[in-house]
């Protein structure tokens, strides 16, 4: 048997450092952290794209995809980005594909589409084997100069080809279809503007490079979304915004009021806002509906066609069609906030936030870059060709020689040179020319190409070497860039109205509630019900066997009741909502997240800018204003902070006038201190009221000191003025009561 032998081990590689592992790991996620930033997320504030579209647009120019020419299947265009310029997957790319087509998405679309590319409900396009594709005329005019040396290229992944870093982008891509983003520890956000003007802007800022971002918001009022709206807000916050790089945009759909049969009436809904589904707009005005949290409205309709049309009816002709919206406005998105953040990578590839005056002074000086390069390429071309047509011209004005020296000599081209003091260039070109060029009419093109290569010659020269000529020549591109996609055309018109904020105030939803006088009861069990009318005894109604009122108090069905709890949570329920008072009601645990381990402490209904005393079992408490403890949700609104196996034990109002505060524990002994001594706050445990061994906190109420304790029992109201021995510091145990005081320990009666 052959004898194995043992194989050498692998040199170590030459490149190996000991290094720190946080060294590494941070070394590594800044590289991942700039990958994200520079090549996925923002946008490059010269021609507004990322990687991933400006790929996608060059690789369809690589197609010859122009707008004059026939679609292809987007699967071979996703084919050639992933294969080329792009190594990611082909569902990123087609995505990106697919909403740089979609008309409701991009404001001004780079790609024209033929098939399903999805539309404004929120449905998927088709494969992209089953759709076709071309470039537009907006993206035609980013692309035009990428052959004529207008940019830099870089090799691609593979170092098989090349790509631009950044597109000549004769269109400002940038505002104009906006960009969003999410990348490591920053964002970009920018809606899209109008192109006109846009272009306006540019011009305005090539006469007046330190204009004031005033006069720039003049010429530009707002964004201009694909789907319309109307913008109502403020012409200050929209300054503000356009001067710093960040803000919001208000943005509501636009409305009508359609008028019908008997003095009824209906809200057409035509346009809705930016990238909002209008499927989903449906929907959760149909769940709120379901949900009784729109009253003012019967039913939402969605009769849509090519055309928005979502069709809105009243419960009563009487509402108000204003009133309905601004409440449908505050509740669903039919009103949205499109947010700004103009954070974009300058010419330096560095991410930060501009203002508006940066973002356009940037572009134009891009154009101005690009500009002198495609100039200074052309210029290089016209001398070229001048040096063969100036050879052409010799070779003419001495024809025959030129003949007789080919047709003799075995290496003509010195020669040529030498007989006519041509250069390398100009007798090579002499050599490969045609028999068909010597034509007479031939020598009159030549000569007429000369001339006119001459003066365009003379005229870049010229420009080069004057800026403000080349200013003048920026201002005429975007002056037909403005005639191209200005206001005057289909695609340019301004879609979205710069409206009005709302100033009148809304009638709150209470407003639509008819008031009626109720009582309102509550049992010890916490079983909830509102009878009809103020009732001066609840003991006649009917409770459940084993259960015995608790709570009962005069209220309106306009009144939003509160209920404070053992968890020290407030609930609000509406009054309008509470169960009816023929039966025995419907438990508390049913209309709000409540536990079965909780009881109710105080239940009344809400005023408004009254104070209330809180305070746990254990004897900590505080001041909180009322109207801090309203609930917005079944949760309720935690005020008062308990810990393991506490619970709340008391809520009372503060009295007019009232100074002091006197408080009980269950082993009977009174405190009364003053009511300064109270902090007052939203949330928390609050402070120590009185010191107990054993035992707790058993009730408090506030009182004037002058006027002395009252106290109440079933059967009348006492009162005690001689009260100075009780009266201490916060904290404190406190003395027994004096005699008479009730023996269940409550200043509310037993």
């Amino acid at each position: 048997m052959a004898k194995r032998t043992a194989k050498a081990a692998p040199p170590p590689p030459e490149d190996i450092r000991p290094t720190p592992l946080a060294e590494a790991l941070s070394e590594r996620y800044l590289a991942y952290a700039l990958s994200t930033i520079m090549a996925r997320s923002l946008p490059d504030v010269r021609d507004g794209l990322k990687p991933v579209h400006r790929r996608l647009l060059y690789a369809m120019q690589q197609l010859r995809l122009n707008p004059d020419q026939g679609f292809k299947k987007c699967a071979r265009v996703v084919g050639d980005v992933i294969g080329k310029f792009h190594p990611h997957g082909d569902v990123a790319v087609y995505d990106a594909m697919v909403r740089l087509a979609q008309d409701f998405a991009v404001r001004y679309p780079l790609v024209d589409g033929q098939g399903n590319f999805g539309n404004i409900d929120g449905d998927n396009a088709a494969a992209m084997r089953y759709t076709e594709a071309r470039l537009t005329a907006v993206a035609q005019a980013l692309l035009e100069g990428i052959d004529e040396d207008a940019v830099d290229f870089r090799p691609t992944y593979d170092g098989e080809d090349a790509e631009p870093i950044v597109l000549p982008a004769r269109f400002p891509n940038l505002l104009a279809n906006g960009a969003a983003g999410i990348a490591v520890g920053m964002a970009t956000s920018i809606p899209p503007h109008n192109a006109g003007e846009l272009c306006d802007a540019l011009l305005h800022l090539i006469k007046t490079p330190k204009a004031h971002p005033s006069t720039l918001a003049d010429l530009i009022p707002g964004p201009d979304f694909p789907t319309g709206g109307i913008l109502v807000e403020s012409r200050e916050s929209v300054l503000d915004a356009y001067r710093t790089g960040r803000g919001s945009f208000r943005l509501r759909a636009r409305w009508a009021e359609e008028k019908l049969a008997h003095g009824t009436w209906q809200v057409v809904v035509t346009e809705i806002p930016w990238q909002v589904q209008k499927s989903r707009l449906i929907e959760k005005i149909a769940e709120l509906l379901q949900a009784k949290k729109l009253p003012l409205l019967a039913d939402v309709r969605d009769e849509s066609t090519e055309q928005v049309r979502i069709v809105l009816e009243p419960k009563s002709r009487a509402v108000d069609p204003g009133v309905l919206m601004e409440h449908l406005f505050r509740q669903t998105e039919l009103e949205t906030r499109v947010s700004l953040n103009m954070n974009v990578l300058d010419a330096d590839n560095t991410p930060r936030v501009m203002g508006l005056r940066e973002v356009l002074q940037a572009f134009l000086d891009h154009r101005h870059v690009v500009l002198v390069r495609r100039g200074t390429f052309r210029l290089g071309k016209i001398e070229a060709r001048l040096e063969i047509l100036e050879g052409f011209l010799i070779a003419y004005l001495n024809l025959d020689r030129v003949i007789h020296i080919i047709r003799t000599e075995d290496e003509p081209k010195p020669k040529l040179i030498k007989a006519f003091k041509l250069t390398e260039t100009q007798a090579e070109a002499i050599l490969n020319m045609r028999l068909r060029q010597l034509r007479k009419l031939e020598e009159m093109e030549i000569r007429g190409e000369h001339k006119a290569l001459s003066t365009e010659r003379a005229e870049l020269k010229s420009l080069l070497k004057d800026e403000s000529k080349r200013w003048k020549t920026i201002a005429a591109e975007n002056a037909e860039i403005r005639a191209a996609f200005g206001a005057k055309t289909d695609l340019g018109r301004r879609r979205t109205t710069i409206g009005k904020p709302p100033t009148a105030e809304v009638a709150p939803i209470e407003a639509f509630v008819e008031r009626e006088p109720i009582t309102v009861v509550c049992s010890e069990k916490g079983w909830l019900r509102a009878v009809k009318g103020h009732l001066a005894d609840v003991d006649e109604l009917k409770f459940k066997e084993g259960d015995s009122p608790a709570f009962a108090g005069h209220a309106q069905t306009t009144d939003k009741i509160l209920i404070f709890a053992g968890n020290g949570r407030f609930y609000t329920i509406p009054g309008d909502k509470l169960p009816s008072g023929r039966g025995h009601g419907e438990p508390i645990r049913l209309m709000v997240e409540m536990g079965n381990e909780h009881e109710v402490v105080a239940l009344f209904p809400y005023v408004g800018k009254r104070k209330l005393v809180v305070a746990s079992r254990e004897g900590r408490g505080f001041i909180v204003p009322e109207d801090d403890v309203l609930a917005q949700t079944r949760n309720g609104r935690q005020v008062l902070n308990l810990g393991d196996n506490e619970r709340a034990a008391a809520c009372v109002f503060v009295g007019e006038d009232a100074d002091a505060v006197a408080v009980i524990g269950t082993k009977g002994k009174l405190l009364i201190f003053p009511l300064a001594e109270l902090p007052e706050m939203t949330r928390g445990r609050g402070v120590i009221l009185q010191r107990y061994k054993d035992g707790g906190l058993s009730d408090l109420t506030t009182l004037k000191l002058k006027e002395g304790l009252v106290w109440k029992t079933r059967e009348q109201t006492r009162g005690e003025t001689a009260i100075k021995a009780w009266v201490g510091k916060r904290g404190q145990a406190g003395l027994l009561p004096f005699k008479g005081f009730p023996s269940s320990r409550k200043f509310g009666g037993s």
